[in-house]
């Protein structure tokens, strides 16, 4: 039998109507603060919790409910001749329900106006005690922290019907999780203020929050969420979607690995993107050139795929556009034209992006755990030419443009670029100088003036592959005890070889 309830409630929209329901089916109602006031100032008959403890709140209600004549009553275990010994002994009695939502810390931590001081304040103490000591007891006493659950509890409560173990314990798994959740997001945000802060803490506890259902995973018999960070609005959790269908799991992986590509340049940029690796990175001095450089680059590839630009859309790029079936395009912007000219095709994916990508680190599941590391957001260390043949200031540039593109290609990664725009792409195979043949054959017609690797030749191979091709400059990050064997390569071809001291595995 359910005789006491205690609400404790920030956001209090719902619990005029519960509290309701509870005096309707003849449940006292305890309750703190501004809750008691708002019941009360609706006509609800309220215990005020100071009545219960006998003692105020303090503190300037930093402390209300840390007293044992509330704790004691959720606690004690009915069926525990003992427990129930101490309460009768010590004059409390026992609380059946407790109802409670927290301070909004996450949202006034999202706040940039804010004073630190002020932000404490917003850490909710009681709130997460009750929570956790009702949990904690759920085979006695029912506790509610998501108001999506009031409707439920009160048409049981209604008819009179009891509450199983099994729905109990469900309603206690949801409380942890929001309090595991809460106190996640105090830890990171405290974390992130540290200026010499261990950057891996000892336990790993992120602070996501279900986003949306999709319709499925990679594949259709595998379900999956898109869980977001609470703490920071990324560029994948802050962008318009202004067309067509629902994002897909692998659209939303893919759109992410584009718009990360298309943000490593400053200058006009264009990535043509399929199955999480780029078939295409092109700069343009407008952006219908670097769409058409990019395109150019692996035109059958695209089809179906994703185009990312870093610029405005306008209605000569959106024009070649819609010549090509596309799933996505993404832009910080479009021309109001150009942007009716692609909603004409009602199943392509519009995103209107707000921000560049802000990650920290990254995480991979493995069986029975979770990599985590760092962003790869450095680029060069140095720039040494290790051959006799030097290198041209305008080789440089394009040099220093594949070199950029190559991150973002998955290792074993090559790519040949010409005129800043890649020619041939060579992702993900287990040989280097496979992706090196690849690469090169690819941009054959095309042409090619440099070659970039994500990592150290091991062999001389790709060098004398690259010389057949005509390549005449090639940036790697060097390091392999066999540096010298690719150096007098390229001194016997004429090819110049920088090194980079970087290396840019991209393996997920």
């Amino acid at each position: 039998m359910i005789k006491r309830a205690l609400l404790s409630t920030y956001k209090k929209d719902k619990v005029v109507d519960f509290a309701r329901t509870l005096q309707e089916v003849e449940i006292e109602v305890i309750s703190t603060g501004g809750t008691a006031k708002k019941l009360q100032d609706n006509g609800i008959e309220v215990t005020p919790v100071e009545e219960i403890t006998n003692f105020p709140e303090i503190l300037n209600g930093r402390v209300k409910t840390l007293n044992p004549f509330i704790h004691g009553g959720i606690l004690a275990r009915r069926e525990n001749e003992q427990d129930m010994e101490t309460l009768k002994n010590l004059n409390i009695e026992p609380i059946d329900l407790v109802y409670v939502n927290l301070y909004p810390f996450v949202e006034e931590a999202k706040k940039t106006n804010f004073d630190l001081d002020e932000l404490i304040e917003f850490i909710d103490i009681g709130g997460p005690t009750m929570i956790r000591s009702a949990a904690k007891n759920y085979k006695d006493v029912i506790v509610v922290v998501d108001e999506s659950d009031l409707e439920y509890i009160s048409a049981k409560l209604k008819n009179k019907e009891e509450f199983d173990e099994k729905y109990r314990m469900y309603l206690a798994s949801k409380a942890f999780n929001l309090t595991a959740f809460y106190d996640s997001c105090i830890s990171n945000y405290l974390n992130a203020q540290l200026k010499d802060k261990d950057d891996f803490q000892q336990f790993l506890t992120v602070p996501f929050e279900k986003s949306y259902q999709m319709r499925y995973g990679e594949n259709p018999h595998q379900s999956a969420i898109f869980y977001k960070n609470t703490l920071n609005n990324g560029s994948m959790t802050s962008f318009d979607q202004l067309n067509g269908k629902e994002l897909s799991f692998n659209n939303l992986r893919d759109a992410d690995s584009a718009w990360k590509a298309v943000n490593e340049f400053e200058d006009i940029a264009c990535c043509c993107l399929k199955h999480s690796s780029p078939c295409g990175i092109a700069l343009g001095d407008s952006i219908l050139e670097a769409y058409k450089k990019a395109y150019s680059c692996d035109p059958v590839s695209i089809f179906g795929g994703i185009v990312a630009f870093n610029r405005k859309v306008d209605v000569e790029t959106a024009l070649e556009l819609k010549k090509l079936f596309l799933e996505i395009i993404m832009a910080p912007e479009y021309d109001e034209v150009a942007l009716d000219i692609l909603k004409k095709k009602k199943n392509l994916r519009i995103l209107r992006m707000s921000s560049k990508p802000i990650d920290t680190y990254e995480y991979v599941s493995v069986d029975g755990g979770i990599l985590v590391q760092e962003v790869d957001k450095g680029v060069i260390n140095e720039f040494k030419v290790v051959t006799e043949t030097k290198v041209p200031e305008e080789i440089k540039e394009e040099l220093l443009f594949a070199w950029k593109a190559v991150k973002h290609v998955k290792s074993n990664a090559i790519v040949v670029s010409k005129n800043k725009a890649t020619t041939g792409i060579g992702p993900g195979q287990p040989n280097r100088v496979w992706s090196a043949l690849q690469a090169l054959e690819r941009s054959k017609g095309k042409g090619g003036d440099v070659l970039a690797s994500d990592a150290f030749f091991p062999f001389s191979d790709v060098v004398e592959a690259a010389a057949e091709y005509g390549i005449k400059a090639i940036i790697q990050p060097g390091g392999s005890i066999r540096d010298d064997e690719s150096i007098q390569a390229c001194n016997k071809y004429g090819i110049a070889m920088i090194f980079t001291g970087m290396r840019h595995f991209k393996h997920i």
